[in-house]
């Protein structure tokens, strides 16, 4: 029997899942453009360029950070929307199906890494989903104060961690550092160029050669991205979870009282951001204290305009629904793991070297180009496939596979 379009969805997370899987490709097309240490610094394989900075800030102060964290978000809220939806149905233990569905969502990450790109986010949130659907049950103060904990342990850590190098990094520039720190920073640079040079080789060379590298040199890769994200991921999933149950998402929160908080975090953490950026930019944003940065040192700033986009995303989304660019980011979002991977298979065929082999020739001018053009690629395709069936095709996929059937997707007429 066919499927039926209706999926008892909520409009305002399709919503934001749309601006999310879109805007996330600001970040990564730095990483598929390659090399990886290009999402870190504009300046790391060629000289400082204004242009270039320029084109690089952009992403820097509206989407570093800010649309990570409205995933992980959104992928907590989602757990505990499946978990609800699963107990309405007779016969049927949510806690097991939940488990089944990021056991596959991590075989899923685990395939799109080995055969297409390494910063796969897949296997990292089927993994700490796992420790989310542990915690599901307890209540709002104890999650509350598990996720604060958390993220404060990765922030301290990574400031604690990486401050001594990126001051290191500092007085080298003043011309000020100590034989000690001068080796130090040369470590790091010296350790930069030579991974620099091995994936300027590697990812310029075929599809095989690309996989079989990972396979050999980097197999638990994933696993250490889970790692060394947990701090960030859990907490933000956590979050994910209050705030479905808070009623965020169905409407219940005064609509004024959201517009004016989502304002006031988006201003608090843009003026963090650009405080940032006052400070990088002059210095071509140097790539110790960016990495610093980027990790967890701005952990405060994205989570405030990670909320602010959130809330307001959300305050608009009844309104935004009933116009055409609202529904097409609403199909966007519907369609987001599909519309994750198909980036991924664009980009990898456009930059690697068994596609059109331009790794480490396009700057962050040129890759806006890119982005905006498949915006319009993902947008329109999206909106084509949900005429004629009721999930994306990687959605449908994962959804078989977690109740074990075959299910129908195409739409009744």
């Amino acid at each position: 029997m066919p499927a039926t379009p209706a999926d008892d969805r909520l409009v305002s997370l399709d919503l934001v899942r749309g601006v999310a899987v879109l805007g996330i490709l600001a970040i990564n097309i730095a990483g598929f453009a390659g090399p990886r240490t290009g999402v870190t610094s504009p300046c790391r394989l060629a000289a400082p360029d204004p242009c270039e900075q320029t084109a690089y800030a952009v992403a820097f102060v509206l989407f570093e950070g800010k649309m990570r964290a409205l995933f992980a978000t959104l992928f907590g809220a989602g757990i505990a929307l499946f978990q609800d939806k699963a107990r309405r149905r007779d016969g049927v233990h949510a806690e097991v199906l939940q488990a089944r569905r990021l056991g596959w969502l991590m075989v899923l990450g685990l395939t799109h890494y080995f055969a297409l790109w390494w910063g796969d986010i897949l296997f990292v949130y089927g993994a700490c989903g796992l420790t989310v659907l542990a915690l599901n049950r307890s209540q709002g103060v104890p999650l509350i104060t598990l996720a604060i904990m958390l993220g404060l342990t990765g922030f301290v850590w990574t400031l604690a961690n990486d401050m001594p190098s990126a001051f290191a990094e500092e007085l080298v520039r003043l011309g000020r550092a100590s034989p000690a720190d001068a080796e130090t920073v040369r470590g790091w640079y010296a350790w930069l160029a030579e991974r620099d040079d091995a994936e300027l080789t590697l990812y310029r060379s075929g599809f095989g050669d690309i996989a079989l590298a990972k396979a050999a040199n980097e197999p638990l890769w994933l696993v250490s991205m889970a790692v060394s994200s947990c701090t960030e991921i859990i907490p933000l999933m956590l979050g994910g979870v209050l705030l479905y149950r808070s009623g965020l998402f169905s409407g219940e929160w005064p609509r004024r009282r959201l517009v004016m908080a989502g304002i006031i975090a988006l201003l608090l953490g843009l003026a963090l951001t650009l405080g940032a950026l006052a400070w990088l930019w002059p210095r071509h944003f140097p790539f110790i204290a960016m990495a610093m940065l980027l990790a967890d040192g701005l952990l405060p700033a994205h989570l405030l305009m990670a909320f602010g986009y959130l809330a307001l995303l959300v305050s608009v989304a009844p309104a935004a629904a009933r116009t055409a660019p609202g529904r097409w980011l609403i199909a966007a979002g519907r369609m987001a793991f599909s519309n994750y991977i198909a980036t991924s298979a664009l980009m990898t065929a456009l930059f690697y070297g068994w596609g059109l082999g331009l790794f480490g020739t396009i700057g962050p001018t040129r890759q806006w180009l890119i982005v905006g053009t498949t915006w319009l690629v993902l947008i329109a395709w999206s909106n084509l496939w949900l005429r004629h069936f009721a999930r994306g095709p990687l959605e449908w996929l994962w959804r078989c596979l977690t109740e074990g059937r075959w299910l129908a997707n195409r739409i009744s007429a």
